[in-house]
């Protein structure tokens, strides 16, 4: 098995390098032979990755602890679920996950009926080579997933309590596939510079791409977000966490890229900017994997120090000023078609700024993220950045976005004339002003989320005008039911209205971020039969026990809850203790509604068994899961082909005897 292992491994690294110099030598000579070799090399490597993963699964899940890995994050006792997890619990097995889905889309591109005949195929490859190459270097000579152990432990060390949990089952994975799948737009893009083809061609062809990529990233990050929540038992979703940044920001750049397109496909404008945005987002997934694993920044998430970071950050470099040289040694081709602008009250100029805004909230993030390396290298002392700093920062960035997104899908294109706003906005704007009114009449002081839920409420009702608008124009012409008129007016503009759901969906998740202005904590000992209130709640301390699950052993606490009065059962916090892990886990009691959280962890006992508890109330978190599904809901939609998905864009770049 051993030596199976790391045959797929430097066979697919050697046979990556000979794919590569087969592609480029296919370009230069224009001979379809050398491209055709190319090709099966890329559909062999894809093999070969997916060989090393079966065979990484068969070791985990029978506890081959001869294998390092193996035995570092697995023991006998794991359930065979998080067994197979740990795949992505250290450095060599995320990184074969990595490449796998790196292998897997680049074969997927080549052989796409789509790219069919199409002479940047060969290009856009090559780039993916280039890519696979690096993390096979890295597998095969920095950090290997087969190494073996000179003398074979009895058991392993387990896995970290923190990752047995279902949500670190999807988690790495959702967001791998989100970063690797920027790869592909990012490979398009340069193939464009490269046969000084720049126009919309490259866009339309990677839309889909990108949209998966994003939803991916999304997931990744919510999935992430819900972990936290439930398993870390500090009470919140987001802490600004370094690697939690390193996820965020290629979200903000790419949401961004996904705004700015449209401008180019409708109005041939902002086409080095689009290129920018998706090499910076590429970019970006790089310096995240590299803040993961080179250990620079204190991270629950991160991988511990290793010298992993400095091939990720030559790496970045060189793709980086790569991608900038052949931007700007096409500066003058790209600039001489370029459109533009013609009022700035129109759609277009709303997308920019929404676009200049998002970049702000990248730099921000990019800043408090690196600032406490920047601080150790000037003056020597690490300084951390808090949470306060990026809320303060964040906030009205939030709500800047919000307003524009309440806007963008009303306006005009070219030029909006005051009659457009007057009659599209008027209404939205008089209900959310008496929304405004109606909370602060209730007692809600702060301007925050005041102003939070007043934008929130307006983002809703635009969008809602126009889907009433544009319904009521299509029975004004078909004479077909309502519902009948809207559903076949969604599935005919689906990019167009799963946009729109994607904005309702993070109306949603707006709703619950700022409902955090409004959570309440108390932390209390109590004896058994005592009482702890908070809020509406009544707590009653009734049980402290113990029990076996398996091998591991749970301290648990029974409180009884009353709301005005009324039983609503029972809730029970726990910490479990592991049998290879020093730290026992908390394991967290949520009862949820629509409105709020109670949410209650067991944080220690004594032993006449007083026990102390960590008791919050968090308002409208449920919006933020619900908002979340929303929003992957109208990803889907927009990217569903259908009968009106089916067409494919023309390549008009020069011509190549070989694709």
């Amino acid at each position: 098995m051993h030596v199976i292992g790391n045959i797929t491994i430097y066979l697919a690294f050697f046979l990556s390098i000979y794919a590569f110099i087969v592609y480029i030598l296919g370009i230069n000579k224009q001979d379809q032979r050398f491209i055709d070799s190319g090709k099966g090399a890329t559909m062999g490597i894809f093999i070969l990755a997916s060989l090393s993963m079966v065979l990484m699964f068969v070791l985990l899940g029978t506890s081959q602890f001869q294998f390092e890995y193996v035995a570092h994050y697995t023991s006998s006792d794991l359930p065979l679920i998080y067994k197979l997890a740990a795949l992505w619990a250290g450095n060599a097995g995320s990184l074969l996950l990595w490449t796998f889905f790196l292998t897997m889309y680049s074969a997927m591109v080549t052989f796409s009926k789509k790219m069919k005949r199409n002479p940047m195929t060969p290009y856009i490859t090559s780039i993916l080579l280039l890519n696979i190459m690096f993390f096979y270097f890295i597998l095969s000579f920095v950090t290997q997933p087969f190494a073996i152990l000179e003398n074979t432990p009895v058991e392993g060390r387990g896995l970290n309590p923190m990752l047995q949990d279902p949500g670190m089952v999807f988690h790495p994975v959702t967001l791998y596939l989100g970063y690797v799948g920027l790869a592909v737009p990012f490979a398009f893009a340069i193939a464009s510079l490269i046969v000084k083809n720049m126009d919309a061609f490259w866009i339309q062809m990677t839309r889909r791409w990108t949209i998966i990529a994003w939803a991916f990233l999304t997931l990744g990050n919510v999935i992430g977000g819900y972990w936290a929540y439930t398993e870390l038992g500090w009470g919140g979703y987001w802490a600004w966490d370094p690697v939690e940044n390193a996820s965020f920001m290629p979200w903000l750049t790419v949401t961004a890229y996904l705004h700015s397109v449209m401008i180019q496909e409708r109005k041939n404008m902002l086409k080095i900017w689009n290129l920018s945005l998706i090499i910076l987002s590429y970019a970006l997934t790089l310096f995240g994997t590299f803040l993961v694993r080179s250990g620079v920044l204190t991270s629950v998430h991160a991988f511990g120090e290793t010298n992993l970071g400095a091939y990720f950050l030559v790496f970045m470099a060189f793709m980086v000023i790569f991608s900038m040289y052949l931007l700007m040694s096409r500066y003058q081709l790209i600039k001489k078609d370029t459109g533009q602008f013609e009022a700035y009250v129109s759609k277009e100029s709303s997308f920019l700024i929404n676009n200049l805004i998002l970049l702000g909230g990248t730099f921000a993030v990019f800043w408090g993220t690196v600032f406490p390396l920047v601080s150790e290298a000037v003056r020597g002392t690490k300084v951390t950045v808090g949470v306060p700093f990026f809320n303060t920062v964040m906030s009205p960035i939030l709500l800047s976005l919000l307003f524009l997104m309440a806007i963008c899908p009303l306006i005009a294109w070219q030029r909006a004339s005051f009659k457009n706003i007057k009659d599209k906005f008027l209404i939205p704007a008089i209900i959310s002003v008496a929304v405004a009114i109606v909370i602060v009449v209730m007692g809600v002081q702060d301007a925050y989320p005041v102003l939070g839920f007043t934008i929130i409420t307006f983002m809703i009702l635009t969008h809602l005008v126009e889907f009433i608008r544009r319904t009521r124009a299509r029975r004004h012409v078909t004479k077909e039911a309502v519902p009948v008129a809207l559903f076949r007016l969604m599935i005919r503009s689906r990019r167009r209205y799963g946009g729109y759901i994607v904005h309702l969906g993070i109306a949603l998740i707006a709703f619950g971020i700022v409902g955090a202005n409004f959570d309440v904590e108390r932390m209390d000992t109590l004896a058994i039969g005592e009482t702890l209130t908070i809020g509406d709640y009544t707590l009653t301390y009734e049980q402290l026990g113990q029990r076996s699950d398996g091998v591991n052993e749970s301290v648990f606490a029974r409180l009884a809850i009353e709301k005005h009065g009324r039983d609503l059962g029972y809730i029970y916090p726990e910490r479990v203790f592991y049998l290879n892990w020093e730290e026992p886990s908390t394991e967290v009691a949520v009862r949820s509604t629509l409105r709020e959280d109670l949410y209650v962890v067991l944080s220690g006992w004594e032993e006449d068994r007083r026990a102390t508890f960590q008791v919050k109330i968090n308002p409208l978190v449920q919006w933020i899961w619900i908002g979340s599904f929303v929003l992957v809901l109208g990803a889907v939609f927009a990217i569903w082909g259908g009968r009106y998905g089916q067409v494919n864009p023309r390549y008009t770049g020069p011509e190549r005897n070989v694709y």
